[in-house]
């Protein structure tokens, strides 16, 4: 069966280059032994990567022995769902830069997120390429 996105149509690629998703297959799918949900696509920033980094999971350095090329500001990657809400959470209650949120690629992002963070809050933080 194909998965949705958060818009409720077929969901699209996130990254192949890097290749990401929990099965490195270029989709944020769902999969029962995905502890971390990596369902929602995001593009990088520098404020969220050292965020990121600041927390323990440093997404920059690569580490080849799990199929990590590390990540760089621009780079679209299948976050794991509950470190976006916590840096959500840090600009509301920290005063972080805006920018900490990365912005979400709302074709890219599966709809199983949506038992998490509501599609008003997805659709402000979307990414527009232009």
């Amino acid at each position: 069966m194909t998965e949705r996105n958060v818009l409720g149509e077929e969901l699209q690629p996130c990254s192949t280059d890097p290749v990401t998703g929990f099965e490195r297959d270029g989709c944020c799918g769902t999969n029962p032994g995905d502890r971390g949900r990596h369902e929602l696509c995001a593009v990088m920033t520098a404020e969220f990567l050292e965020f990121s980094r600041e927390r323990g999971n440093d997404l920059v350095t690569p580490q080849p022995a799990f199929q990590f090329p590390g990540l760089s500001p621009g780079d679209q990657w299948c976050l794991c769902l509950g470190r976006w809400v916590e840096a959500l959470e840090a600009t509301r209650c920290r005063r972080l830069p805006e920018t900490t949120v990365p912005p979400v690629v709302l074709e890219a992002t599966n709809e199983a997120v949506l038992d998490t963070v509501e599609i008003e809050t997805l659709r402000a933080h979307a990414y527009d390429p232009d």
